[in-house]
């Protein structure tokens, strides 16, 4: 529960969700948009064969169906690919139908008029099963072929899965599409929010400095929001410094102008009777003691601690490796670190650095990623070092790949998400501390990358 009281992730939450949901949404919409569509066309393009092969069939004198419709489609040529058309007919039930090479000796289902009646213009449309177990979708109507009022039934139909393929094509590319907008949308919210709250993590730190470095005031920029109540807290803290000041000083008077009446008091107490002068110089002089003590006290001003970065490495570093299995299941981490290993870094930077470097490995490797950290013992190192290993499986880099991948801005995978400035900022981290980082590996032989920094004092 403790999580949820940061803006930040409150703020990251709860718009992650929105864009997950409105995502998701408007995938379904458009999907469901799309099929309509393709459906819509479907039908048109069936309407539009019918016409042309009602255009080019006729009766001749002896009350045979004849003509020989060319349609665009040349599955109409092809058997049992549920694309047929068939002219019955009705004025004669001797006379034998015209189909479609497609057809062959096969005849297509016909619905009951019951079941799917006529409408107004006479048509009709419906899905029926074909002997070759495809689903296609019928446009049937009844036209009069000439001045003796002969009508003949005419269907034509096509396979319904070619709307489907057509539908789950467009909705694959629709969901990737969404997807990777959706991801990218994510991060770029994340980071504009995290942007937006830095001010406030500046006055969490300014404020901190104020106790911490002595500095007595808030110090930086804040924005229009924030800064009222910087200015706040430090005419709050000027004034406080002002009473503790005037109490501080009014002491010091008070204690400087009772100094000399306690001496005189206790030299005269030294002169008088042995009952009666130890009895008032005992008094004065605790009265003395009491005095010196808030002079001490007055004088003596706080002291700031130098408080020295230390960061211990197995916490941070198993906590990321744990981040990373989460959000790669299909890679292995193989995880392993020093005991007692203690860093003279901050917790941030350590975080930052090897952050950078698993999420590169987890994304180029074929299924497995190694970590570890240990001292380093080696006799040409000076001082205490600590060298942290990320290796992975993947496809690897060559020197040439290396030194681009090292330059800031320069990304060797353009597909992905991300701004190609990870591994330069591994490198200024590392070299803020006074450490080395390395990048070593062969072209389909996985990376190597290998990182030196200060460690502490064993105890």
């Amino acid at each position: 529960m403790r999580l949820w009281k940061s803006l930040t992730l409150r703020s990251l939450a709860v718009t992650t969700l929105w864009f997950v949901i409105a995502l998701l949404v408007i995938a379904v919409v458009i999907s469901a948009l799309y099929r309509n569509a393709a459906e819509r066309g479907f039908r048109q393009l069936l309407q539009a064969e019918m016409f042309n092969v009602i255009n080019s069939v006729s009766i001749d004198d002896k009350g045979e169906l004849k003509g020989a419709p060319q349609l665009g489609n040349l599955n109409y040529q092809q058997p049992q690919t549920g694309w047929y058309w068939i002219v019955d007919p009705l004025y004669d039930k001797s006379k034998s139908p015209l189909k479609s090479p497609s057809l062959g000796a096969l005849d297509l289902p016909v619905t009951p008029e019951s079941e799917v009646p006529y409408g107004g213009d006479y048509r009709r449309t419906y899905i029926v099963r074909d002997d070759h177990d495809n689903d296609v979708s019928v446009i049937e109507t009844v036209v009069v072929m000439d001045e003796n009022d002969r009508a003949t039934r005419i269907r034509v139909s096509g396979n319904r899965d070619a709307v489907d393929s057509d539908v789950r094509w467009f909705s694959r590319r629709l969901y990737l599409a969404l997807a990777l907008f959706g991801i990218a949308s994510i991060l770029l919210n994340g980071l504009i929010i995290l942007w937006a709250l830095r001010p406030l993590d500046r006055a969490r730190v300014a404020l901190s400095q104020i106790s911490d470095k002595g500095d007595g005031e808030m110090r930086g920029q804040f924005p229009v929001e924030i800064q009222p109540l910087a200015d706040e807290i430090n005419a709050l803290l000027s004034n406080n410094r002002a009473i503790v000041e005037r109490a501080r000083m009014q002491v010091g008077n008070l204690a400087h102008s009772l100094k000399t009446p306690i001496a005189v008091l206790l030299n005269e107490a030294q002169g008088m009777s042995e009952k009666e002068g130890k009895l008032i110089a005992s008094q004065v002089v605790m009265m003395q003691s009491q005095v010196q003590a808030y002079l001490n006290r007055a004088r003596i001003a706080a002291q700031t601690e130098s408080v020295l970065t230390r960061c211990e490495a197995e916490p941070v570093l198993e906590r990321l490796v744990r981040v990373m299995r989460r959000l790669n299941p299909e890679t292995s981490f193989d995880f392993s670190c020093e005991n007692g290993l203690v860093l003279a870094t901050e917790q941030h930077d350590l975080e930052e650095v090897v952050g950078n470097l698993l999420e590169n490995a987890a994304r180029f490797a074929d299924y497995e990623v190694k970590v570890s950290a240990r001292r380093l013992t080696d006799a040409l190192t000076q001082g205490d070092w600590a060298e942290i290993t990320v290796e992975d499986d993947g496809p690897g880099l060559t020197p040439e790949e290396i030194q681009r991948a090292m330059k800031r801005g320069h990304r060797l995978d353009e597909s992905g998400a991300g701004s190609g400035l990870g591994l330069s900022i591994v490198d200024d981290i590392v070299q803020a501390y006074g450490g080395r980082f390395e990048l070593t590996g062969l072209e389909h032989s996985g990376l190597h990358a290998k990182v030196v920094l200060p460690a502490k004092n064993r105890k």
